[in-house]
């Protein structure tokens, strides 16, 4: 009877690990400073803060490999600082670009949507409300099309042509097994963030939903790229309440990942605490 209680322990103890992601982050260009009082509105310093442009790969136990944003290629247009193609990024964890098969865009800023094209088998997966304003009303009289760049609406509507695009609707949705997105920030017109099964517990990839860990500790809203600036600090007061651990809220442009978690390769760090 012992025994058979123990196999069904195991069982279950199988079953609750289904589903968990390596996480880590990927700087593939970088190394700009700006001051507290550039990146957050009513900062009350002008302490310098290091940026760099990040892409973030999902490595489940169920054989998903999920990439949260693609970065940009559009270097002639928008010059970067140690710039290295998203996709060539990959190989410093033996990982090519076709083997990607999901690609959660969090929003269609350049440097967010760019590289969409880089990952050909990857099925893209979008907020609706944010696809419909960055095709359309984006450009059209009164739209905001500050941080977009029109070839990238081509990009994405190819990826819809070859059937490798979907489109979700809503807020705290499970798109993928053991991955959630979330809205409310209005970063743009419906950015989202995506809460995982990390294996340090609960992680949430907020990407721009939050620029620098400023921001989060302080609750201050970004001074431009933002539909609703109270929105923005609402978003950030919830995602405290989405995990058990704050420090696993990892911001969209903050230099400072890449010294708070263990580096696994040139300008790759894994999203894990330390086990004490």
């Amino acid at each position: 009877m012992g025994l058979i209680i123990l196999q069904l322990l195991l069982v279950f103890h199988s079953f609750g690990q289904k589903n968990i992601y390596e996480v880590f982050a990927l700087e593939f260009a970088g190394n700009w400073t700006v001051t507290a009082s550039e990146i957050a509105v009513g900062a009350m310093t002008k302490d310098s803060i290091k940026g760099g442009s990040i892409i973030w790969l999902l490595k489940g136990n169920n054989g998903r490999l999920v990439l949260v944003d693609a970065g940009f290629t559009d270097t002639a247009q928008y010059p970067a600082l140690n710039y290295t193609r998203p996709d060539l990024m990959l190989r410093n964890l033996n990982i090519n670009p076709g083997d990607i098969t999901d690609l959660i865009v969090t929003h269609p800023h350049f440097d967010h949507i760019g590289g969409i094209d880089l990952f050909p088998n990857a099925m893209l997966w979008m907020q609706k409300d944010d696809f419909d304003y960055f095709v359309e009303t984006a450009w059209q009289k009164n739209g905001v099309a500050d941080g977009l760049n029109k070839r990238d609406v081509f990009k994405l509507i190819q990826k819809s042509v070859d059937g490798h695009l979907t489109l979700v609707k809503g807020d705290s949705i499970e798109i993928i097994p053991g991955i959630r997105v979330f809205i409310g920030s209005k970063h743009t017109y419906e950015s989202q963030y995506v809460l995982v099964n990390g294996t340090s517990g609960k992680t949430i990839i907020a990407s721009d939903n939050i620029w620098y860990y400023y921001n989060l500790e302080y609750l201050l809203s970004i001074p431009k790229y933002t539909f609703d600036a109270k929105a923005y600090v609402n978003a950030m007061i919830r995602m405290k309440t989405l995990v058990s651990n704050t420090e696993l809220i990892i911001p969209g442009h903050d230099a400072l990942i890449f010294s708070k978690f263990p580096r696994i390769a040139n300008r790759v760090v894994k999203i894990e605490l330390s086990k004490k």
